[in-house]
Parts: C-alpha cells; structure tokens; sequence
C-alpha cells in the first residue's frame, strides 16, 4: 500500500499523465483503474459513501481483456472457484464465462443447486475473512441479466426486494448517513478482495475546489486529504495481494497552504512513496524544449525513412531555447513547433500524376521490417480502410487472391464501428455497399496478434452482428505457421462460429498483398509534401487498388469452411472434469456446458 502526490500549476498535465497510466493499464492489464474526480462529491459530508459509489462506477469500465473490471475480478474468481470443485478445470476467458453463466447456473437451479452458494463457499476458503456477500454480488457480475443490479448493490445503493431476492443480498433500507458510516468498511472489504486479483491504482483529481465545505467547516482539499489518509491507514493493515496504489493531483498551492498543514501525519500518507514530497510537474524551460522537439523529430523522420544532418532541423537551437524559457505547457511548445515548421521546398514534375508515381516510387523503397507483425495492426487496418475508399462508387470485377471473380459489386462507404464503447477499436472499420442490388456490411478486424486472448477479445465482436450493423464479418489474419490459431483458443470457437454459422470469412494476409497498400497509403499521408491533395491520391490509386487481391477477396462471397492450414495442429482439449475426481459428479453437464 503506498501513495503518490503530484502537484503542477495549470495547464501543465497533471489530468493528461492520469490519462496516459489509465490507457497505459487499459493496454497491458497490470492494474485496475478507478478514477476519482472530485466533481462526483456533491455532498462533503458523505464523501466516503460517494468513493464507494465511484469504485463502483470506475470498476463498471472496460478492463484490458474487452470487458468490465468487475467481471475480470469476477472471472477470476469464478475460475478459482470451478478449479477448486475439479482439480483439471481448464480456465476460461470473462467473454466465455459471461456468454455461458446464465445458461449453467440455471441448469444447477434446475436441480435445485445453487451455483452462487458453491462458487462463493470455494472463494471464501481462501480468503475466510471476505465479506461473503461482496463475494457473491461481485460474481453475479459475470450474468448478463444481474450485472446491473450486482453493481447497484454494491455501489450502496437500494435495491428493489425481488431482485435482492434473486441475488441472495441483504436489502436494508438505509439513511444517507448510516451509509455513510458503513461506506469505508465496505470499500476496504472490496479493494482487499479486488487486489488479490490485480493490482489497483486509484487517482483523486481536480480536489483543488474551493466552493464548498462540511458541516466540520473542511474543505474540498481537505475532506479528500482526509479521505486519502483513511484509505492508506484502513488499506495498510490489510492483506493485500498484488498491492494499491493512491494517487493525488493537486495544485502546489493546495498542497503547501493545505493539506501539508494538516494534523495526524496526513501529508506522510498522501505522499507516502515518496516521503512527503510530492512529485512537481515543471513547464517547458530551453533545456527540456530542446529535449522535447528532438524526440518527436526522430519519431517524424523515422517513420518517413528520412535522415537529417541536424536532429533539431528544420529549428535552430538558439530559437527554442529562446522560445523554451516562456515557462511553456508541452501543448502550446508542439503548437508552436507546428506553425514553425519551414522547410525549403523540393522541385517536382508539374503534372499531378507523375507526382504520384514518384512518390509511390519513393515509398515503395521504404522497407520498414515485417508487416506481418502485429505491431502493424492498425497500420495494416489503416491502408486497408484507404483502399476500400479509394474504390468508392465504383462498380468492381477482377481476381481475387483464391481465383474467384467478383460480378457487380459496388462499394458506398467506409465507416466507423458503432457503438464504440463496446468496439473499443477492435472491428476496425465497415464496409457498405451492394452485390446484385443486394446491400452487404462487412466488420473488418486485423488481428496479428500471437497471443490467444487479444484475437478472442477481437473474435467475438466479430460474431456480435446485431451490435454492430453487420450482415458479415471480416478476420484479416496470416495463414502462417506463425499465426495459426489453436484449437483450444476460444477464438478457435469464435472462428467456427463466423465461418460455419454466420456467413463471415478468415481472409489471409499476405505481405506482397498489403506492402502495395501500405505504399499508397503513405502517398496519401504525405500528400501535401508531394502537393498532392487527397482527392487526388484516391483518384490515382483506383487503377492499382481496384485489382489488388487482398481488398477483393475481403469483398467475396464466403466459402463456409475454415481452411485447416490456419489452424494449429494440437490434440483436442481432453475430457473437461473427471467424474471420479469431482466431490458431487452430477455437476459435471453443467460444468462442462461452460466449454460447448
């Protein structure tokens, strides 16, 4: 348990770098994270009842595995659970848990078992001093039909009777004040149970308000400082599993008039990482403005294969380090850069056309490694996204990669995927448009990725057509030996699903097919260099986009198999349960259920 002061004057970053660890940890799942603004306390006077009400809304949001942070705590939980009532239980994914936990646990009630009463008694023998019905409420958020209700509970709130019934949980009608004074013991019990999952980073920010106060006469720096210390003070005698993180933004003045004249040791537990001394976000002065330009230059002339003689050209040192001492934000210093940036202009043919073809003739030089890995996702998805609209209105034949040929097919749009809260950039993008008079909508996702759980995140969006308006999904992924997919994946499952079922297709990604692309894509970013515009660019590349394989064969018919070759040759997952093995072995069907 430790934590973290930040202090920075306005405009400096302190919400910006809350947002870069929040995006940071939504990427490689190192940690839960719950954001606090201090905007969500209306009332000081119940300010620990309403972190209980923001722990539960931030853990509502959409964790690194595709799905909320409560039912990745859950899954895990739930997993722990079934690997206790059989020792081979193979582990599965929030996704498969959440699509199948309805199904099983009404197939135990059908039995009169209760599903929840065994998970939570297995969760519990870990972990004897839980709250057993924190247990229960957070595993009822791997239900589609519960999740809501299981977080209205926990947040604190009341629930109707019958649907605490259903869900087994006390339901005592509570004043504000009474939850009030159950609020932190409620919240410790959550964050002990949580961080033995995963670790928690929990971030209060904006507490810098001043118009309003407590009955105590505390202010809004105040009450927060005070909320931090108990927090730190109730967490730091706990059994943490994978530990807790607090951090407080504030301005310097908050900290030096306020908080760090508050009584009881409170600025040692607000800053306790690093013993009181808050970490001082600076503005821009001539050494960090150097710093600051040289490192995005590199970046911009890496990806452009050009080498410069100078790596502050085209900006002189004297210049920024004149401009760097205005006491800058990185904001208004890049601005500035940017209506700066004056290069000498470069002699080029005079017809448009042949401009177009020297620049795709220098980017064709441009070797920027193997696109086949997945760090090219979206560079891949991105030139893809170009050709299709590049090839707008018109009315398309040719090959495609497999020999079949296209009749009458004509492309209208290329659009977003909608809702993007539940995309979260997975499908990359749709494709609109008519086959005999017939309107087709492909989800397209490039999934490069080598590791099981990012393709199944991405899979079963793909298979979600009502969510996301699609009459046919799209998985752009290699047939190498690199990129097969395993059988015991669930993308495998999800595959089968979108080849056999649904109409959708696994098209393969060669590199000869998306390097010509990827080219045309670069002329189309550089355009103005080239004094090009991008009308111009999607004009001049039909004539190369309209034959290319790759584009053509996304907008084929199906054939309704999954080619063997893309899937990895392994044993078939063996028996799910061993009967002789399981405590009570008719629970097996419905185990097992949780797998077909």
């Amino acid at each position: 348990m430790t934590s973290i002061a930040i202090t920075a004057q306005q405009g400096v970053g302190k919400t910006h770098i809350l947002s870069r660890i929040r995006h940071r940890l939504k990427v490689n799942g190192s940690a839960l994270f719950v954001y606090a603004g201090v905007n969500n306390y209306t009332d000081l006077n119940l300010v620990k009842y309403q972190f209980q009400q923001t722990l539960a809304d931030s853990l509502s949001n959409t964790g690194s595995q595709g799905v909320m942070q409560w039912q990745e705590v859950a899954a895990a939980m739930a997993n722990e659970g079934f690997k206790a009532i059989d020792s081979n239980f193979s582990s599965l994914s929030p996704q498969r848990l959440i699509e199948r936990f309805d199904k099983v646990y009404t197939s135990w009630s059908a039995r009169n078992k209760n599903l929840m009463d065994r998970l939570t008694k297995e969760v519990l023998k870990t972990k004897p001093n839980t709250d057993p019905y924190i247990v229960r409420a957070i595993l009822w958020t791997l239900s589609e039909t519960q999740v809501s209700f299981a977080i209205k509970w926990l947040s604190g709130d009341e629930l109707a009777n019958s649907n605490a019934d259903i869900l087994g949980l006390p339901n005592t009608r509570k004043e504000a004040q009474d939850r009030e004074s159950e609020a932190l013991k409620i919240v410790q019990q959550i964050l002990n149970l949580v961080s033995y999952y995963n670790s928690v980073v929990i971030c209060f920010d904006e507490i810098d308000v001043e118009n309003n106060c407590s009955n105590d006469g505390l202010t809004t720096p105040q009450i927060i400082a005070d909320l931090v210390k108990r927090l730190h003070d109730t967490l730091e005698q706990s059994e943490l599993g994978k530990g807790i993180v607090i951090l407080t933004v504030m301005l310097p003045d908050t900290w030096t008039n306020k908080v760090n004249l508050m009584p009881g040791g409170t600025p040692d537990r607000i800053s306790k990482y690093t013993q009181r001394k808050p970490i001082d976000l600076k503005t821009l002065d001539g050494n960090s403005m150097l710093g600051l330009v040289t490192l995005w230059l590199k970046d911009f002339y890496e990806t452009r294969d050009l080498k410069s003689h100078d790596p502050l050209y085209p900006f002189q040192e004297s210049e920024l380090r004149k401009y760097g001492k205005h006491g800058l934000t990185v904001r208004e210093a890049l601005k500035w850069c940017a209506e700066n940036f004056k290069v000498d202009d470069e002699i080029l043919p005079e017809e448009p056309l042949e401009r177009f073809y020297l620049a795709l003739e220098r980017e064709s030089k441009v070797d920027t490694g193997n696109y086949l890995d997945e760090k090219y996702n979206s560079l891949i998805a991105d030139a893809l996204s170009f050709g299709f609209q590049s090839l707008k209105g018109q009315k398309l034949g040719g090959k495609t990669s497999t020999g079949e040929k296209l009749e009458q097919v004509t492309i209208e749009d290329v659009v977003d995927i909608e809702p993007k809260s539940q995309n979260q950039g997975w499908i990359n993008f749709k494709v609109i448009g008519k086959e005999k008079d017939k309107i087709f909508k492909i989800g397209v996702a490039v999934l490069q990725y080598s590791h099981g759980r990012a393709v199944g995140t991405g899979m079963w969006r793909l298979i979600e057509y009502q969510t996301f308006d699609i009459t046919r999904g799209c998985l752009v992924r290699s047939k190498t030996n690199e990129k097969r997919i395993r059988k015991n994946w669930d993308s495998y499952i999800y595959l089968k699903k979108l080849v056999e079922e649904l109409g959708g297709e696994h098209v393969d990604l060669k590199v000869e097919e998306i390097q010509e692309l990827i080219h045309l894509y670069s002329v189309y970013q550089k355009c103005e260099y080239y004094k090009l515009n991008e009308k111009q660019v999607l004009e001049f590349s039909q004539q190369l986009t309209c034959e290319n394989p790759l584009l053509l064969e996304i907008l084929s018919n199906p054939s309704g198999h999954i080619d063997e070759e893309a899937i990895e040759r392994e044993e078939l997952l063996k028996d799910f349960l061993n009967p002789s093995s399981i405590e009570d072995a008719d629970n097996l069907d419905d185990l097992s259920e949780l797998l077909n």
